[in-house]
């Protein structure tokens, strides 16, 4: 299959999983609050798999905050927030796809580490959104935790349950992401 199409298609079919995954945590109540915990938030550990995962997410959290009713402010910096979690685990992987940690310790680490960039990322950006954009109450230190809790839960809790499932499959889903 053709490389660019293989990406396009990759990122498509992610942005869609991202925006139907909100959507179900949005019918949920778990969505947009103080506390999130979006389902959708699992797939941020796909750019240790496939750089596709990179646009794919941004562009699936955009069109998930616009469908789901989100303030403009929301859509643009809750997407930049997801767009630099998922840089950041892209980059984390990139040495395991090259070849230079693997086998060793520290490559080993990696995939471990992966739901970090999303995690600090939505910690540090969401919570001004809440408080500015929504006017919730409380302080950004409270929203920090609150939000914190969530992407821990979405990203570290069901992220790594996904890439422990997505490893053992990933010749076969992401035969160019290695």
């Amino acid at each position: 299959m053709n490389q660019k199409v293989r990406f396009l298609s990759q990122a498509a079919v992610i942005a869609a999983l991202y925006v139907v995954l909100t959507w179900a945590a949005a019918s949920l109540g778990l969505a947009s609050s103080a506390i999130q915990v979006r389902f959708s938030e699992a797939l941020t550990i796909l750019p240790f798999f496939t750089p596709a995962a990179v646009p794919g997410l941004f562009l699936g959290c955009l069109l998930a905050n616009l469908l789901t009713g989100s303030a403009l402010p929301d859509v643009l910096f809750g997407s930049i927030a997801t767009l630099l979690g998922a840089v950041g685990t892209y980059l984390l992987s990139r040495p395991l796809r090259s070849g230079s940690c693997s086998g060793s310790r520290t490559g080993a680490w990696r995939k471990w580490l992966a739901p970090l960039p999303p995690i600090v990322s939505n910690t540090l950006i969401v919570p001004f959104i809440l408080a500015y954009v929504y006017r919730f109450e409380g302080s950004i230190l409270y929203f920090m935790a609150t939000v914190g809790i969530g992407e821990i839960i979405s990203c570290g809790v069901l992220g790594l349950l996904l890439l422990q499932l997505l490893t053992r499959y990933r010749k076969y889903i992401f035969p160019d992401g290695q």
